[in-house]
């Protein structure tokens, strides 16, 4: 089992930036792909980035890329989301998650979840 708190959300004007993270505790966390999904109002959770274990190899939704940074510190436990230059359409939940594969991703292919923070951005 791998337990997993997000912070770091909030409310941020278009353009601004935000950092989310997310801690996690019980099972190895180095042993684990990191990644982050996100829900908006009315449509379905979508994969948003990923981060490999093993070699920090990263992976992002087109809508993100260029703009969002995954990162993770093994020995602290904790994977971050940086988000900059935000827009309206950024404005969800965000779900950090683990146990899953490198790449794009569905949301059941993840086993541990978060419970989630919301980012909300103003135009």
């Amino acid at each position: 089992q791998v337990q997993l708190v997000e912070s770091g959300g909030g409310l941020v004007q278009t353009g601004g930036s935000l950092r989310l993270g997310c801690a996690a505790s019980g099972r190895t966390f180095s042993s684990n792909n990191m990644g982050w999904f996100r829900q908006a109002p009315g449509k379905e959770r979508e994969f948003v980035a990923a981060i490999s274990w093993i070699d920090s190899n990263r992976y992002y939704a087109d809508s993100v890329k260029g703009r969002f940074t995954i990162s993770r510190d093994n020995a602290k436990n904790t994977a971050y989301l940086q988000m900059n230059s935000l827009k309206p359409e950024d404005t969800a939940v965000y779900y950090c998650v683990a146990g899953g594969p490198l790449g794009l991703a569905r949301p059941q292919d993840y086993a541990y979840w978060g419970q989630g923070t919301q980012v909300t951005v103003s135009s």
